[in-house]
């Protein structure tokens, strides 16, 4: 029988970006918190000596073990969906700090075009661009409502910036200068503005100089080591939660973190939650913890999951059209073309994960669509990452993929190579959704979520002109041989493309369609708050970081002010 526990104001589902923003924001307004994380704690200490590929990026070790937890999938309704017994497409975080440990530090804001997608690609196209099937609808909050929030965000971790000319207006410069220029960003800035289009510095998490944050936490200036992607930042140089507000709140004294609590079921009566469950994975005990205001704060796939476990919220329909849980999940496409140099050589294994030149010419609505049959599209970059031996072995086509041909390429073009890679936006469908899988269950007897996705005819047109795009650029870098991506087939769980993964719990002004408020407030659950990339109505071209963190931060202002006012917020 499961033990209750003393009753909290807030109580948090997951300890990452979103969990500790709640946490630091509610805690320092004198609110009791507690923290639920289902993984182990961590601190930087822990990723000493940490540059170890084989450990963390071949054998993910800050990853969901697949074993105990997983997802089922399938392209379309009509199949069986099976698990997904290996990390592929996406890398599933798991412990202290979440997504936001192994992140690459990449921290876009969205456009304004993307929180009114619907409105304004009426009045500019009319209504015969929208196309059969994509669910396309404006998120309830425009870009200048959601400003301050994004400077909020960019302000507690320091980011590293340079402005991008097509993006929203900004209420200040980025707290930190761009990070260094490096010769193949150079080479990528000129070559951009010989084709016309207007480069600047990707905006980074790692940060160019040490940088004391608005809560009094530090963030030094980053190495350049090359170990950003799949790995915690030994350095404290990378952003993250566990070296910003997670020790924000804990500094309040009104937080309480839990590691090894995986939370099970939201518990609820007559549309109020009243807690959750969880489950002590290390003695296997069972609790309840009673708290006046839940959040889930885990990722989009978990929010998402338990939300239709414990039966809160209308779970989508796709029979009919209703019900919102499961709906418009998105994921993205990407196009890259990539340029292989015989007298020249680069010091591709340096970087750093948000080192980079990027264009934002064809994202958005930043073109004219009117002779296209697509909408949206997808930011380019060329990135400075650093590169690693074993997952990193570029050769030019018709180059045999093991022997000695192989060997001997590999080496040669390891620092020989560039490239810039495309992030399509990716569109909502009727087709693409997350449910509970009928059959499968996890170590703890709750059900699998199944994923139902596919390509659909607006990304291969994207993903078509991307590429086009794309190979255009790496000629004018000046690379003698040069590839481009094959067509888009159908979506496939296995090799790995992006951890951006979106929609399931979406926002809006129409109950009707959307599970949350532009507060993140569950339209039938008022004191359920569901806060991450599950909320968004559709992908877009960037990495969702600073978009989550940006409505993480109008969540916790709705959070605090439910907790005095009570009601649905407006």
């Amino acid at each position: 029988m499961a033990q209750e526990l003393e009753k909290v104001d807030v109580v948090t589902v997951g300890v990452g970006w979103t969990g500790g923003i709640i946490a630091a924001e509610c805690a320092k307004e004198g609110l009791s918190v507690v923290g639920l994380e289902r993984g182990k704690g961590r601190s930087i200490e822990d990723y000493f000596m940490i540059h170890d590929e084989l450990r963390y990026a071949v054998r993910y070790e800050l990853m969901q073990d697949v074993s105990k937890e997983t997802i089922t999938f399938r392209n379309h309704p009509k199949q069986r969906a099976l698990p997904m017994r290996q990390m592929g497409s996406f890398l599933l975080g798991e412990g202290l700090g979440g997504a936001g440990i192994h992140w690459n530090g990449q921290t876009h804001r969205f456009l304004p075009y993307d929180f009114e997608i619907k409105t304004k690609t009426i009045e500019k196209y009319g209504e015969d661009k929208l196309k059969n099937g994509i669910f396309l609808q404006d998120w309830g909050i425009t870009y200048d409502e959601l400003e301050p929030y994004f400077d909020r965000f960019e302000k507690t971790c320091g980011i590293s910036g340079e402005e991008n000319p097509y993006g929203g207006k900004r209420s200040n410069p980025y707290p930190t200068p761009p990070m260094k220029e490096t010769p193949i960003t150079k080479r990528a800035r000129t070559a951009a503005e010989n084709l016309g289009l207007k480069p600047f510095m990707t905006p980074s998490g790692n940060l160019s100089e040490r940088y004391e944050n608005p809560d009094g936490q530090v963030i030094n200036a980053c190495q350049y080591c090359a170990f950003c992607e799949r790995f915690g930042c030994e350095y404290g140089a990378k952003s993250d939660p566990t070296i910003t507000v997670i020790p924000t709140a804990q500094e309040t004294g009104n937080f309480e973190l839990r590691t090894h609590a995986n939370v099970v079921e939201i518990l609820h009566n007559d549309g109020m939650a009243t807690g959750v469950r969880y489950i002590d994975v290390q003695s296997g005990e069972e609790y309840i913890q009673p708290a006046n205001v839940v959040v889930l704060t885990s990722y989009v796939l978990n929010n998402t999951k338990l939300l239709l476990v414990s039966k809160l919220g209308t779970p989508y329909n796709r029979e009919n059209g209703t019900g919102h849980v499961g709906k418009n999940y998105c994921y993205q496409v990407n196009a890259s073309a990539t340029g292989f140099f015989e007298n020249e050589q680069f010091n591709t294994f340096m970087g750093a994960g948000a080192l980079g030149t990027c264009i934002d010419d064809y994202n958005g609505d930043n073109f004219d669509h009117s002779d296209v049959d697509f909408l949206h599209g997808g930011v380019g970059t060329v990135g400075h990452t650093g590169i690693r031996p074993i997952l990193s072995n570029p050769v030019p086509p018709g180059t045999p993929l093991w022997g000695k041909e192989f060997k001997e390429k590999s080496l040669y073009y390891f620092t020989r190579h560039l490239g810039i890679g495309f992030q399509g936006a990716s569109l909502p469908h009727v087709n693409n959704y997350l449910d509970l899988d009928p059959t499968y269950k996890d170590a703890y007897g709750v059900p699998l979520l199944r994923m139902t996705y596919n390509f659909t005819d607006q990304d291969r047109k994207l993903h078509s002109f991307l590429s086009e795009k794309a190979t255009e650029f790496v000629k004018e870098m000046g690379a003698d041989i040069v590839t481009e991506g094959e067509e888009l087939g159908d979506y496939d769980i296995v090799p790995y493309q992006t951890t951006h993964n979106t929609g399931g719990t979406p926002m809006g002004d129409d109950p009707a369609l959307s599970t949350v408020n532009n507060f993140l407030q569950m339209w039938e659950s008022e004191n359920t708050f569901v806060v991450g990339a599950s909320n968004f109505a559709h992908n877009s071209g960037y990495n969702p970081t600073g978009t989550v963190g940006a409505l993480a931060y109008r969540a916790a202002e709705g959070i605090i002010r439910y907790s005095r006012e009570g009601g649905m917020l407006v």
